[in-house]
């Protein structure tokens, strides 16, 4: 094994304000979602991304590594959010192994309804907290973090 590399006191500093302002936040979403909606965070993503998907539909797979998530995990909340009549599935006449989550009318409606409590939950805890420049900097930084990540995962498969 090679030499560790520590973390010098400003990446410490950098990280411990990441996870629990991470931490945080997502207790709070969480929170906000249950109490006006009764979504959980994942399942309020969930939508999100189906409303924002051509024809508010994504094939499961896709939808998984979109979210970052198991495909078993994805199916047991699709399967929640099915019973709750926001999500439907589809099979691909095209591929029998394909199966697409489709964002119902009444999912698009709930998902209307979270969004305001979402947004100003986010927008108070987070970015009325930072400077134009420190977005574009949490953007940049995360953003290139996360490419990095994912180039990785799929070179580790």
């Amino acid at each position: 094994m090679g030499h560790t590399r520590w973390l010098n006191d400003e990446e410490k500093r950098a990280w411990t304000a990441f996870t629990t302002a991470h931490a945080l936040l997502f207790r709070q979403l969480e929170q906000r979602l249950k109490r006006d909606v009764g979504l959980s965070g994942l399942q309020y993503e969930i939508l999100a991304r189906l409303s924002g998907a051509p024809s508010r539909e994504m094939r499961m797979a896709e939808l998984a590594g979109a979210l970052v998530n198991s495909k078993s995990g994805l199916t047991y909340q699709i399967g929640q959010l099915e019973k709750s009549g926001l999500v439907r599935r589809r099979s691909c006449p095209s591929d029998e192994r394909a199966v697409y989550a489709v964002l119902t009318d009444e999912g698009m409606a709930l998902l209307e309804q979270a969004a305001p409590g979402h947004v100003e939950t986010v927008r108070e805890l987070l970015f009325d907290a930072l400077t134009p420049d420190q977005v574009r900097a949490l953007a940049d930084g995360l953003g290139e973090a996360s490419r990095r990540m994912a180039e990785g995962a799929v070179e580790a498969r």
